[in-house]
């Protein structure tokens, strides 16, 4: 017949040191952030022109204000995810988008993930022009802090 742990020492001793073994192998695992995706950069080089009708203002929640606005927007057939600026930044220069509204953007067209989109950097509604970034793409709400 085989011995029993209790007559095995080293058969004990496996019992406990195994477990402790697996949980700091994993600890690091469990105790890395996911990473978030980083945000779109700008680039000058897909830089586009284009007119539309805002289809959907798109806002952050609430207490959220420094998240980012978007709109969507319909040019011809097809829809365009725009991202604006913070919402806060909105706020501050008082202006406001409405579905109907009628805009010309200059923006980047850029990619995040499987979602294109255009990263704007002048809004001009109606005789308004918002400018969100400066010509190299740069955000223009960072300096009004």
């Amino acid at each position: 017949m085989g011995r029993s742990s209790e007559t095995n020492p080293s058969r004990g001793i496996w019992k406990l040191i195994f477990p402790a073994v697996a949980l700091l192998c994993t600890l690091p695992l469990v105790a890395q952030k996911p990473q978030e995706p980083s945000p779109p950069k700008y680039d000058v080089h897909a830089e586009t022109k284009m007119k539309g009708t805002v289809d959907e203002v798109k806002l952050p929640p609430k207490d959220s204000e420094k998240e980012v606005a978007h709109l969507l927007l319909k040019t011809g057939t097809d829809t365009v995810d725009v991202y604006l600026c913070p919402k806060s930044f909105l706020d501050d220069m008082g202006v406001s988008f409405s579905k109907g509204d009628e805009i010309a953007l200059t923006g980047s067209k850029v990619k995040q993930g499987e979602a294109d989109l255009i990263l704007a950097r002048e809004v001009v509604k109606g005789t308004d022009t918002l400018v969100l970034r400066d010509d190299k793409g740069n955000p223009v709400w960072s300096w009004h802090r």
